[in-house]
């Protein structure tokens, strides 16, 4: 039975397969991203090119104010992002204080106003050791609120909660996605870093299932 979702949409590769495996559910999608100052901002604009050509509809709302609030990441304040994998203690400077808390809050306000029953986004296995807002217990609470926040009750759905990113591209590789379309570099150049944590894991990931990643790199 078809219902609506939010999907919480970065424009990266998580997110990405995110938002198609819920058109392949066969539900009414709409898509949700978030200018919280990030200087990989790029992704947006992959993100709306993607939600236009899959006829998605796809807001993108700017919070950048709450960075008056919320400082210390290399990702929104002008700090160098760092370079390693992801489960190196240096990449805690990449966490954006209460992040996911902040856009799921939102996310769940837009699916009350579309009477939506979920809020999709894309947390993984991966992402537990460095971001507490990813972690299994994280999001049953964010669940368990969301549920009670409102007269509507809003379910937080995490399809890769318990899968690396190394799996979320194993089934959208099947699903015949076409990973050109996302971006996943913390620095927002022309072309991605390969240095970052995230190029790194995303670099292993595709390593792992033998094909070529389609970004291009510096």
């Amino acid at each position: 039975m078809t219902q609506k979702v939010v999907v919480i949409y970065s424009g990266g590769m998580d997110s990405f397969t995110v938002l198609n495996k819920a058109l392949q559910q066969g539900h009414d999608v709409y898509a949700l991203s978030f200018d919280y100052g990030q200087r990989h901002v790029k992704e947006l604009k992959v993100a709306a090119n993607v939600c236009e050509k899959l006829n998605v509809p796809h807001k993108i709302v700017d919070i950048s104010a709450i960075n008056q609030l919320i400082g210390g990441s290399s990702l929104t304040d002008n700090i160098d992002v760092p370079e390693g994998h992801y489960e190196e203690e240096s990449m805690k400077s990449t966490i954006v204080p209460n992040r996911n808390m902040i856009l799921l809050s939102l996310a769940v306000g837009y699916a009350v106003s579309l009477k939506a029953s979920q809020v999709y986004y894309g947390a993984h296995s991966g992402d537990h050791a460095i971001y507490p807002d990813c972690r299994p217990e994280f999001v049953k609470k964010m669940d368990d609120v969301c549920r009670i926040a409102n007269y509507d009750a809003v379910e937080i759905f995490s399809p890769y909660l318990n899968n690396t990113k190394i799996d979320i591209l194993t089934d959208g590789i099947k699903m015949g996605l076409d990973y050109s379309q996302t971006w996943t570099c913390y620095n927002g150049r022309e072309k991605a870093c390969g240095k970052c944590g995230a190029c790194q894991e995303r670099l292993e990931a595709f390593a792992l299932n033998n094909i070529t990643d389609p970004l291009e790199y510096e």
